[in-house]
Formats: C-alpha cells, structure tokens, sequence
C-alpha cells in the first residue's frame, strides 16, 4: 500500500509562491522558454527575444536570483541554463494550458 504524500510545510508554500512571482512577467517566460532548448548567452537571448540587452539582463538578474536559471563563465561571456527541467516543465505548462483555452 502507498504512504499518503506528505504535505509540505508553510516555508515550502512561501519558497513556490516566490517562484511563481519571478515566473510572473512574459519576457521572463520568454527567457524559460528559450533556454528550454538548451544554454544561452545573453547577446544568443537578446537575438531570440529582439530585446535590449539591459532588459534580457536585468531579468536574467531576477531570475538568478530566484534559483531559476544559472550561469557559467564561457570565455568572456556567461552563458544561461535552466537550473532543473522542473521550470521548463511549469513555463511549458502554463503556456499550453492558454493556449487551450483560447478559440
């Protein structure tokens, strides 16, 4: 017989709503959703997202510091990955759900 699934406690809660608010802005689902298909320099985003740089940057700040995203020195620039496939699967998640619900 399975243990019943034990429910995590209220920090748990605060940790995912933190989360939730650094997903909470459309250009950084953009950002997910571009490093969902492999790691990125910033200048590689900027070309994606046809935004500034100062913008993809200050997101990728929020993001980093949400524990969303990492970054690792590659020559003279850092390139962005995904921290786990779990935020790839939520930005993908809640991208499919509108989608559905659209006409």
């Amino acid at each position: 017989m399975d243990a019943a699934p034990v429910r995590p406690d209220p920090a748990t809660f605060d940790d995912a709503a933190e989360l939730l608010r650094a997903l909470g802005s459309p250009k950084r689902l953009a950002i997910i959703d571009a490093l969902g298909v492999g790691p990125r320099c910033v200048h590689e985003l900027v070309d994606v997202l046809d935004e500034p740089q100062p913008v993809v940057s200050q997101h990728l700040r929020v993001l980093r510091g949400a524990r969303i995203v990492t970054g690792r020195r590659r020559g003279r620039e850092v390139e962005y990955s995904l921290v786990d496939d779990h935020i790839r699967h939520i930005a993908t998640d809640a991208i499919r759900h509108v989608q559905e619900e659209r006409p």
